[in-house]
């Protein structure tokens, strides 16, 4: 379930969402080295830090009681809890740290999270990344060995219902190439941002 941290902002975003192991974060990375203008909004998380990732790169490990007071002072722009229950958001902080580099925040969030920033920031780009089929899904899930067995079934459960979710987001990407997928969402997000600077 996503929600809102606090009231509403006019900050121009560009949002990748969609199932886990669609490979949205590959395609991320991509767009990240031919586009310096955006820079990547690190989420918080109340997930245990896995061996090598990187406190403030990956995400901002932070524990339940930090995420409660900062949910009490509106620190997130928005926020979701997973049925395995773990806590991810975008801290507000984030946001402003990019735009006061002048740079663009490119946010990855669950399908919640998306609709939530699709509906309060109007000038937000929502792109659905998907894999093209069910049973690639699964294998992407299955092979990459982050979660248990049982965090899959359920993050498999979750991608049944976010699939069904998909034609609410502007735009619907399919990665069964990851190059063909990089090319169309960096195609997007560069005709999106020359569409705003023009208004």
């Amino acid at each position: 379930m996503a929600s809102s941290g606090g009231s509403s902002t006019a900050t121009p975003v560009v949002v990748v969402t969609g199932t886990s192991g669609a490979g949205k974060g590959s395609i991320e990375r991509i767009l990240l080295n031919r586009m310096p203008e955006l820079e990547l909004a690190v989420s918080a998380t109340t997930r245990e830090q896995r061996p090598n990732e990187v406190e403030g790169h990956h995400y901002w490990f932070i524990s339940d009681e930090e995420f409660d007071r900062k949910l009490d002072e509106k620190a997130f722009l928005e926020y979701i809890t997973f049925p395995w229950g773990q806590r991810s958001g975008t801290l507000r902080s984030e946001i402003d740290r990019i735009l006061d580099k002048g740079k663009v925040p490119l946010l990855d969030l669950e399908t919640d999270g998306a609709r939530y920033v699709q509906e309060k920031v109007p000038e937000a780009v929502t792109i659905f990344v998907t894999a093209p089929t069910f049973d690639e899904l699964e294998r992407r899930l299955r092979a990459r060995a982050t979660e248990s067995s049982g965090e899959i079934e359920e993050r498999l459960e979750l991608a049944r219902q976010q699939l069904t979710e998909a034609d609410l987001f502007d735009h619907v990407i399919v990665n069964d190439d990851l190059q063909r997928a990089a090319d169309q969402v960096e195609k997007i997000v560069r005709e999106r941002m020359a569409a705003t600077m023009a208004t």
